[in-house]
Formats: structure tokens, sequence, C-alpha cells
């Protein structure tokens, strides 16, 4: 036995000897251990439709991930990996796939979608990946921010305590919108609800301009735009034509608004991915400029289109789908996106108007109610009221604001607070008047003070008012100093104020400026103008 174990030992021995490693190959090793090789992870199309790619061989990828196509035609076309199943990855495509077949190979770029964030974006027309679409040239470099990002913590939010003034009367009077807060735009197609979108942002930026001007002048003769008061303003335009961005984007350089203005656009001719990623790059966008100190408000127009493309999306990858065929996830898509808008105090705000189109006015339909839920109150827009030409078609009894005063001035809530409730008597009365054929003097009274009322709500577009002008306009409609005139007079009342108290310093103005209320001197001689204007619009 012992002879056998010498003679294995011996033959071991003499094995490991010829598979020694020469002393030259380890220093060769060493050698090659120190040396940094940069190697790319590929894999290849297993199958490709409808613009959804299934990728094989890609096993360390991450969801979100930017993954790169290559067709034989050499031109590389960019997706996204949104499936990650166990052999498999479900891949969306930005561009046309056209040009891809099975096959074809596809590489990790190791990078989740992000778009730039700079102050240079102000002025700029974008695509959702950051790519200029407005012929002014490349953007500079910079740091790349995640699209999707972590809404803040209930600890680092503040109160909503300040307005984010509209320029709209019927807005910020009875739903009025604190800088901070959710307000949902909802209405049939046609009814308005990108006009009030667009003349918030003429307001804010114009609001922003006069602090601007404010800080650069050397001789101050006025208080106005002494205070932060204006907002930057990104616009998310999802699912539209061309043309309507193009207009809008004239419009707005048009007005000087431009400079202080964003905008994002994923068009109807681009692919679904794109406009279901377009609200989440411009929600960064404004993140980069609260979190730098400026007030910010961003409008999705609209979210029933994203929701749209999400279920186009989630479809093709084969997801499960639910109600009205959205994937059950569609609540999460949106909620995600409007948590990220707070108040975190000192000026850093993010602001949100998600805009959703109904059918048929029903505000009971699957996305409707989600967004309805999500945010902090809705600006409802009636068809009916849009084509009698009371515009902004706003239905005061299904609209509501959950912050309510809080976003007001003192001045505003004074004769915000009664106009409401004349206006809730206005309606009450006006559908019984319209079986009743004798009419008592009170309810005639409350008849004719209320049409009054609705006539001064009235608004044409790209006409915004100044918070302290509307003051005195309210204060004249609801304590009654307009009864006396007709309704084309009040047009002309409207008129001649804007006019006088935009062009001359009126020290009741100045108060209401300054110390966001007014006392019995500026009341008593705000009760004065009106008289005076209300005797010269009689007299002629």
């Amino acid at each position: 036995m012992t002879n056998m174990l010498k003679k294995k030992l011996k033959q071991n021995v003499a094995t490991k000897k010829q598979t020694a490693v020469p002393s030259g190959l380890k220093t060769l090793l060493r050698r090659f251990k120190k040396l940094k090789f940069e190697y790319v992870e590929c894999g290849r199309i297993d199958s490709i439709a409808d613009g959804i790619a299934r990728v094989y061989g890609l096993d360390g990828v991450q969801a979100g991930e930017l993954l790169e196509f290559l067709p034989k035609s050499g031109e590389v076309i960019r997706g996204m990996a949104l499936n990650l199943e166990k052999q498999f990855v479900g891949a969306v495509l930005f561009g046309n796939d056209a040009a891809l077949k099975e096959g074809d190979f596809s590489r990790r770029t190791k990078s989740i979608i992000s778009v730039p964030a700079g102050l240079f974006l102000r002025g700029r027309v974008l695509d959702p990946l950051g790519q200029p679409l407005d012929n002014k040239g490349a953007l500079p470099a910079t740091k790349q921010e995640l699209i999707e990002r972590k809404a803040p913590g209930i600890q680092l939010r503040a109160r909503i305590d300040s307005p984010m003034a509209t320029g709209i009367r019927a807005v910020d009077s009875l739903v009025p919108i604190g800088n901070g807060q959710r307000e949902l735009i909802i209405g049939d197609r046609q009814t308005g609800k990108t006009a009030i979108a667009v003349d918030t942002i003429i307001h804010q930026t114009t609001l922003r301009q006069l602090e601007a001007d404010y800080v650069s002048s050397k001789t101050v003769n006025s208080c106005i735009g002494a205070e932060k008061a204006g907002s930057t303003c990104v616009y998310v335009a999802i699912g539209q034509k061309r043309s309507s961005v193009a207009q809008l984007a004239k419009k707005l350089d048009e007005v000087n608004a431009m400079p202080w203005t964003v905008i994002i656009a994923a068009t109807a001719s681009d692919s679904a991915p794109l406009q279901f990623l377009a609200p989440y790059a411009g929600c960064t966008i404004a993140e980069y400029f609260r979190d730098i100190g400026e007030p910010t408000v961003i409008i999705y127009d609209d979210l029933s289109k994203q929701a749209v493309a999400y279920r186009q999306l989630s479809l093709l990858l084969r997801r499960p789908p639910g109600r009205e065929a959205y994937p059950g996830d569609v609540f999460y898509c949106h909620s995600r996106l409007l948590e990220r808008a707070a108040n975190m105090g000192k000026g850093y705000s993010l602001t949100a108007l998600p805009i959703i189109e109904t059918q048929a006015g029903d505000l009971s339909a699957y996305i409707p109610t989600n967004v309805i839920s999500i945010t902090d109150g809705q600006c409802a827009l009636e068809a009916d009221l849009f084509f009698k030409g009371i515009r902004p078609a706003i239905n005061v009894g299904l609209s509501v604001s959950r912050v309510g005063s809080a976003a007001q001035i003192k001045a505003m809530k004074r004769v915000a607070g009664q106009l409401k409730l004349l206006l809730a008597q206005y309606r009450e009365n006006a559908a019984f008047a319209q079986f009743a054929s004798d009419l008592d003097a009170s309810t005639k009274k409350v008849l004719e003070r209320g049409e009054r009322l609705t006539q001064i709500l009235k608004q044409d577009q790209f006409a915004t008012t100044s918070t302290p002008i509307q003051v005195v306009m309210l204060y004249a409609g609801s304590k009654g100093y307009l009864d006396v005139l007709s309704l084309d007079q009040i047009n002309q009342f409207m008129t001649l104020v804007v006019n006088d108290l935009t062009t001359y310093s009126w020290p009741f103005v100045e108060t209401i400026v300054a110390t966001k209320d007014y006392d019995s001197d500026a009341e008593s001689s705000m009760q004065e103008y009106i008289t005076d204007m209300v005797s010269y619009i009689q007299s002629n």
C-alpha cells in the first residue's frame, strides 16, 4: 500500500510541475490586471413591431435606462428599457423603427433617461430628451438631471400662503391658486383650457419682468415690482399639432413672455414614448428653477393624451389592461408626477396646472376622477357657458380651490367673499326665474346684480389684469355701484379703469400694492373714484 501511495504522489508532483505558470507569463498577467478596459454590453433584437423591441443579451440593464439601437444603415436610434423580463428586455423606441430588423445590435449606455437643466433653457423649445426644436443653436454642455425624481417629503414642505396670480378675474377671485398648489383645469375640447394656461404664463412673466425692471432701475417712482411676485414658466405640450406649438411660441415672443418661459413639446407626430416622457422632463426642468429660488409654474397640456400614450405602450408591452384598457398603474403615473409640485418655503415653490380633457362634460370618467383626487382643486369649464359668450367659461358650482383664501391677499379676500355669496344667490334665483312670470323687487335686484357681476368676470384672452385693478372692479360690482349701468356701459367702465389705473398713479392702488389691503382712507378714495367714473360714463 505504501509503495502505491508513493507512486501516486510522485505522479501528482510531476503533473503540477508540467502545468506550472511560467514566470514571464505571470508578469504579463500582472500588467494586464493594471490596465483599465472599457467594454460595451450588447444585445440583439429578437422581435420588433409598433415601436416596441424585445432584446436578449442585456442582462445588467436597468429600468428606465437609455438604450442605443444600431441598424445597418448606420443611424443610431435611441430607446428606453421598460419591461425587465427573465430572458428578454422590452424597450420602447424614440425614433422610427423602419430601419431596424431582427438580429440588429442594441447596446447599453448605463445612464438613466435625463435632460439638461440650466438658466440657458429660458426662451427655448425642446423635445423631452432635451434636443432643441427652435433653430436657435445647440444647447451648451451642462449637467444632466434625471427625469424621474422623488417628490419632496412632508417635513420639507411649507404651507401654501402666497397667491400665484393668473391675471384672470374669475380665477383669482373665485378659485384662487397659491404658489406650490396643484390646480386642475378640466373641460371639454375647445372650451378655453389652454387659454387660461397661456394667460397665466403671460401674467406671471409680466410680473417677473416688472421685478427685473424694478431691480435694474436707478430711479424708483413706484413700488410695483418691489416684491418677487412673478414666476418662471414651463409649458409642456403633449400630443398637440406642431403648428399650434409654433403659434404659441410666436405669441409668447410677441408679448415678451418667452425670455421667462421654457416649452417642452412632444407633438402628435412624435412617438408615444416621447409623449409619455414629456411631463416628467418638463417637471425636472421646473424643479431646477425652483431649487435655485425661482417661483416656478408648470403647465401640462394635457395629461389625457399622456395617459393614452401610456396605455398604448403598456398594451404593446403586453401588460395586463384594467379599466378602460388603461394599465393598473396609470394612477401612479400621474400621482408621482403631480406630487413633485410643492411649496418649499422662502420663495422655493413649484405650482402645477395640469389640464384634462373630458368627453361631453363627464367628470366621473376614469382619468378625470384620478387627477381630481390627486390635485388640490379644479377649475371646471363648461361648453354651454362658452357658447353663451361667458369666457372664461368657468362653472362656479363645480370649480373649487382647496387652498381657498390662503392664496389671496387681504384686499382680494374682502371683495371675493361677498362675491361668492352674491353669485350663489344669482344662480339659485336664475334657475327659478325661468319658470316664474312675476318676480318681486328683491329677486329682480339679485338677478340684475348677478348679471353685472357675471359681466365683470368676463375677460378677453391675452387681456390679463393686475390684482389691485381686479380689487377695484370687484369692489365696484359687489357694493352695487354699477347697478345703474347697462351691460355695455360696464364694459366701458372696465376699459376706462384699466387704462386709467395703469397709466396714472393713484394713492389707493399704491396702498393695495404696498400693504396687500386697503384702509378706511384708501376705501373712501376708491369709492370716490368709482362714483366719479360711473357719473362720467352716464353723462356720456
